[in-house]
C-alpha cells in the first residue's frame, strides 16, 4: 500500500534565509583561500555587514572558520573536511599507520610514534617500541606540546597560516631545555625551515637529551592530520643523522597518507 504523505514542493520563499547566508559565505571563502575579512565578504555576497558579522562569528566560535589576528580574515579550517570523511579519525588513522610505523621501527631500531594535534598540544596516538636496550618511550595517550618536538613543529609548519596565528595566540611559550624555541620570532623561522626541506627535527627541545625528527601525514586537501616521528637518545642520534631519518619518515608519512586515501 503506498503512503499518503503528500510531496513538499520546495519553492524560494520556504528555503531558510539564514542557512543559504551561511552557504554563500562557505562559499565565497573556499573561492579565496587567502582569506576575506567581514568587508570583504558583505562585498562579495551582498550580504549586510551585521549578518555577515554574526555568521563569521558564529562559523568561526564552532570551529569552521579560522581568523587571522593580523588582518581580521578569515579562513576555511579543516572542520567541513572532517564531517565529509569521518574515516579519518583516530581508530583508522591508528590501522592505516601500523605497518608503516613498524617497519620504520625495523628500519632505524628506535622508538617511533605518530602523534596527531588535539587543541593547544600533541597526543601521541601509536607507540612502537625500539630495539635497543637503551631506548626512548613514551605513553599512548602522552600530551605533548607542540612547539618543542619534531612531530608537534611538523603538524605547526604545515597548518594553513590563520590557523598556526591563531594557535599561536593561544600558547605561551615556555623553554623546557636550552635549546626549546621559546619564541615566537624562533618558532617561526623554525617552521619556515622544516616547510622548506619536508621534515621537522628536534634538538633536545622537549627533554635534555633526547633527539627527534618527524615528518606530517597530510590528508587529501594537503591539511598535515598527523605527523610521524623517530626519537632516540642523542648519542644514537647525532645531527648528521637527521637527514636521512627525516626521508625515512617522510617515507613512512607517505604509506600512511596513501592507504588513508585508498
Amino acid at each position: 500500500m503506498k503512503s499518503a504523505t503528500p510531496e513538499i514542493q520546495l519553492n524560494p520563499d520556504s528555503l531558510s534565509p539564514g542557512t543559504d547566508r551561511t552557504l554563500a559565505i562557505l562559499e565565497i571563502l573556499a573561492e579565496n583561500p587567502q582569506g576575506l575579512s567581514v568587508a570583504d565578504l558583505v562585498r562579495g555576497t551582498g550580504i549586510s555587514q551585521n549578518s555577515a558579522f554574526r555568521i563569521t562569528q558564529t562559523l568561526h566560535e564552532r570551529g569552521y572558520l579560522h581568523r587571522r589576528e593580523s588582518d581580521k580574515r578569515y579562513t576555511l579550517s579543516n572542520r567541513l573536511f572532517d564531517l565529509s570523511r569521518p574515516r579519518i579519525h583516530e581508530k583508522s588513522l591508528s590501522l592505516c599507520a601500523h605497518e608503516a610505523l613498524r617497519d620504520l621501527r625495523d628500519g632505524t631500531g628506535e622508538t617511533v610514534q605518530l602523534l596527531v594535534r588535539s587543541g593547544a598540544k600533541g597526543v601521541v596516538l601509536e607507540q612502537v617500541s625500539g630495539l635497543h636496550a637503551v631506548k626512548v618511550m613514551g605513553e599512548v595517550g602522552m600530551r605533548v606540546p607542540l612547539y618543542s618536538c619534531a612531530p608537534g613543529k611538523a603538524i605547526l609548519a604545515f597548518l594553513p597560516d590563520a590557523e598556526r596565528d591563531e594557535w599561536l595566540a593561544s600558547v605561551k611559550l615556555k623553554k623546557f631545555t636550552q635549546t626549546t624555541r621559546s619564541t615566537r620570532k624562533s618558532l617561526l623561522a623554525d617552521l619556515a625551515e622544516i616547510r622548506e626541506r619536508g621534515y621537522a627535527t628536534d634538538l633536545a627541545e622537549g627533554l635534555a637529551g633526547i633527539h627527534c625528527v618527524g615528518a606530517p601525514v597530510f590528508n587529501a586537501y594537503e591539511y598535515p592530520v598527523a605527523a610521524v616521528t623517530v626519537m632516540a637518545p642523542v648519542f644514537r642520534l647525532p645531527p648528521e643523522q637527521f637527514s636521512e631519518l627525516g626521508e625515512r619518515c617522510r617515507v613512512a608519512a607517505d604509506q600512511i597518507r596513501e592507504r588513508l586515501l585508498a
